[in-house]
């Protein structure tokens, strides 16, 4: 018998397991390919995809930017001087409390920070979103998610540094079915600075995609 919270287990475990593979790949544009035809898999079959059972998405994969290597940066983390919460409201009208733990600085063109936030919560995990100049045009408009250890989203880093690839920024469940509850970008990590890397809405025009 379906249990829902077994699949959503699995769907995170999934999850966790694919970011294992992609961080093993010495070449991150293969890492980016194996990821984008994995989710693909992911959202087809799996129980908890988020994508309705009729959705076109189903067949023809996520729609995404080409992978640019430029987009792609191990950033040391600014700390703050002092401790900051906040409780960040999500897609369904709730709240996550977060713990601010500094900040990186994506270098020119972008020229931009993101706030890297830790959950507070036993656990933890950082938590990296982005809501850029492409949200709601290209990209959905309550953002996107760069980084995500509870749902396994992470691309590696160290005691001092991130790693932020832009290309493997993807929409939160809700973006694809109101149902979902998702943590929305607060305004430490909103720019008005379009970054045309990751995924894309499938409704975007077909010239800016790669499939």
């Amino acid at each position: 018998m379906y249990n829902e919270q077994l699949a959503m287990a699995d769907w995170r475990r999934r999850t966790s397991q694919l970011y294992a593979r992609v961080r093993a790949e010495a070449d991150p544009a293969a890492g980016h390919a194996l990821w984008r035809a994995e989710r693909d898999v992911m959202f087809r079959t799996h129980q908890q995809s988020p994508l309705p059972q009729d959705d076109q998405l189903r067949t023809t994969g996520i729609k995404y930017w080409p992978y640019n290597p430029g987009m792609r940066f191990e950033l040391p983390l600014e700390p703050i001087g002092h401790e900051q919460l906040l409780d960040l409201p999500t897609s369904s009208r709730g709240a996550v409390k977060l713990r601010l733990l500094g900040h990186v600085r994506l270098p020119a063109p972008l020229d931009f920070e993101l706030a890297v936030w830790r959950l507070h919560q036993y656990g933890g995990g950082l938590f990296v979103p982005l809501c850029d100049g492409t949200a709601g045009t290209s990209t959905y408009s309550g953002g996107r998610h760069l980084i995500d250890m509870v749902k396994g989203a992470d691309l590696g880093g160290s005691d001092t540094s991130v790693t932020v690839d832009l290309n493997f920024a993807y929409h939160p469940s809700c973006a694809y079915d109101p149902s979902w509850t998702s943590p929305l970008a607060p305004p430490g990590n909103t720019t008005t600075v379009p970054v045309c890397a990751g995924e894309m809405l499938a409704a975007a025009s077909s010239d800016l995609a790669d499939g």
